[in-house]
């Protein structure tokens, strides 16, 4: 054992969703987790409450602002405040940004990048994406493939301005020798939609994760469940909807109205994906336009929508850091976690207010 301080957490240590995985404490040995009480440990800090792993944000844009890339000491600030609210794993959907200089901050949370959008030309928002023909779609999934940490993320549908309303950005047999593509190099795809005409194409192409899928309906959801593929709703984003629907709705009425249609359903679509058994995590959009550190809000959100909290509360821990292949509270495991006051099982708004945030052994703050 090195001379670095021990912690210890002592309370309720929650390892999964079960009754029975609860722990009445552990302790972080040289940054990692172990439930054996280390022998001879002098310089010991003791923290109580209710242990959670770190939180998940799996649709977040850390080096991402309203006009494209922003500089390192804005992208650090967008990473503290995640840190802040214990989102201590972010699945990055999508940056024009390169942030591996975060990989060496022991005090930042760990991202899983997907490299840059890969987008239609002019059809999404300036300079956040690659915006290209189908023709070279293949080309750029690999190339965001091998940039990336095992995942890929297209623009799946936006805006068609001859048409006036959303419409796919993708023919079907460039998306499936795309993901094809991504797949032989070992990556994962997932794309942003909003629409509903754009997913029986990318589900039956193999795409693995769906954005937003405001536009999943009935006759959808049995093709997803069939194919394993998961969603990010990202509630808090959806609510912009009525804002954005205003806002063009002179020039592209169509979209405006379709617009408010996706918003108005938004927690029945939600409530009938996990009803059906399709994987719902948790993700905000923060980036763009959004701020950063709205975790807590989306777990609220899908508990809005009818999702029991204790599932809204594994979307973001235990689930979500299985989904994406890292681990939790386990045995030997670095130690990410947050200390609440009270079970967050019994009300998810305490997620809100972390009485401690631990990353990598070390309390933050």
């Amino acid at each position: 054992m090195s001379d670095r301080a021990v912690l210890h957490v002592k309370g309720r240590v929650l390892t999964g969703p079960d009754t029975d995985d609860v722990r009445d404490e552990l302790w972080v040995v040289d940054g990692r987790i172990s439930y054996d009480r280390p022998v001879g440990a002098r310089d010991v800090r003791t923290v109580e409450g209710w242990a959670l792993p770190g939180l998940v944000d799996a649709h977040c844009h850390v080096g991402l602002g309203p006009e494209g890339p922003v500089d390192a000491d804005v992208a650090e600030k967008q990473a503290l405040t995640d840190r802040e609210a214990g989102t201590l794993l972010i699945r990055d959907a999508g940056s024009p940004s390169d942030t591996r200089w975060v990989d060496d901050r022991e005090d930042l949370p760990k991202i899983i990048r997907a490299g840059r959008h890969i987008a239609r030309t002019r059809r999404y928002i300036r300079g956040f994406a690659h915006e290209i023909e189908p023709d070279d779609l293949v080309a750029y999934v690999a190339r965001e493939a091998r940039r990336g940490d095992g995942w890929v993320k297209l623009v799946g549908d936006w805006i068609d301005r001859e048409v006036g309303d959303l419409a796919p950005s993708w023919p079907r047999a460039e998306a499936e020798a795309a993901i094809a593509e991504a797949h032989r190099l070992g990556a994962r795809v997932t794309a942003h939609c909003f629409a509903e005409n754009s997913l029986r194409d990318l589900v039956e192409a193999g795409i693995d994760c769906v954005e937003h899928a405001t536009g999943l309906t009935e006759d959808l959801i049995p093709l997803f469940v069939e194919r394993g593929v998961a969603i990010v709703p990202t509630l808090v984003n959806i609510a912009t909807f009525p804002r954005l629907a205003k806002g063009g709705e002179d020039r592209f009425p169509r979209w405006s109205a379709h617009m408010r249609r996706l918003h108005e359903r938004r927690y029945d679509t939600v409530r009938s994906a996990y009803d059906a058994g399709i994987p719902v995590f948790v993700g905000t959009d923060a980036g763009g336009s959004l701020p950063h550190g709205l975790v807590a809000g989306e777990v609220a959100e899908l508990v809005t929508a009818g999702i029991p909290p204790v599932e809204a509360l594994a979307a973001t821990t235990w689930a979500a850091r299985a989904w994406l292949g890292r681990p939790g509270l386990e045995e030997g495991a670095p130690a990410d976690l947050v200390v609440h006051e009270t079970d967050p099982r019994a009300d998810v708004r305490v997620l809100a207010a972390p009485l401690r945030v631990v990353l990598n052994g070390t309390v933050m703050g």
